[in-house]
């Protein structure tokens, strides 16, 4: 690589770092610093996705389009982090619409009476760094589990775009399908459903 290319690399880079700073100023990863409040989700930054053995060679993958959810937060005191959450079953996809329809049928997930699942947290733990682990009843089917999920904030900043502070937030955690009663085709499909989350939450002002 050429001194000139490198040059140019590290200006853009520079230049993209900058652009950066001005989308999401006072931008901090400090969960002692993230503003508390109530906060809606951004919908068209949720994303919520989910995959599953197939056969024992490799995983059929997947994710809900439309979620909706609140999160009352107070870095000082995470154990009362509340979150409560929403999941339009209908809106399924696994890039393979013929599939999507059948897990939406009465053996799977039974949309036309189920429509919607939910989440509402029962217990938060914080861990380290910005890291905690949430306990919630997770409704599906209409049946009610309790459920764990690993989740972790990445950040907050006032975003410029939009004009509201905003809070960057992950999880990660599992279900088994058969205590919903989704046991179809057990022998070829697995039992545990892995979960992965994706949210950016906006502050109501």
């Amino acid at each position: 690589m050429t001194k000139k290319r490198v040059l140019l690399l590290l200006f853009l880079a520079l230049a993209i770092t900058g652009c950066a700073s001005l989308i999401r100023p006072n931008f901090t990863q400090q969960i002692t610093e993230l503003r508390e409040g109530a906060y809606t989700l951004d919908k068209e930054h949720a994303y919520l996705n989910f995959k599953v053995e197939h056969l024992g060679l490799s995983f059929v993958v997947g994710r809900f389009n439309t979620l909706d959810a609140t999160l009352d937060f107070n870095p000082d005191a995470i154990s009362e982090l509340v979150l409560e959450g929403s999941i339009d079953v209908t809106s399924i996809d696994l890039n393979n619409d013929s599939l999507a329809q059948q897990l939406q049928g009465r053996g799977w997930l039974n949309t036309a009476q189920f429509p919607q699942a939910t989440f509402k947290t029962t217990a938060v733990e914080a861990t380290q760094g910005n890291s905690f682990v949430v306990t919630g009843d997770f409704t599906l089917r209409g049946v009610t589990q309790p459920v764990q999920l690993l989740g972790s904030f990445k950040g907050g900043a006032d975003n410029v775009l939009t004009g509201k502070y905003t809070l960057g937030f992950s999880a990660t955690g599992s279900i088994s399908r058969s205590q919903y009663g989704i046991d179809s085709f057990a022998a070829l499909v697995g039992d545990e459903i892995l979960l992965e989350i994706h949210a950016e939450f906006q502050r109501q002002n």
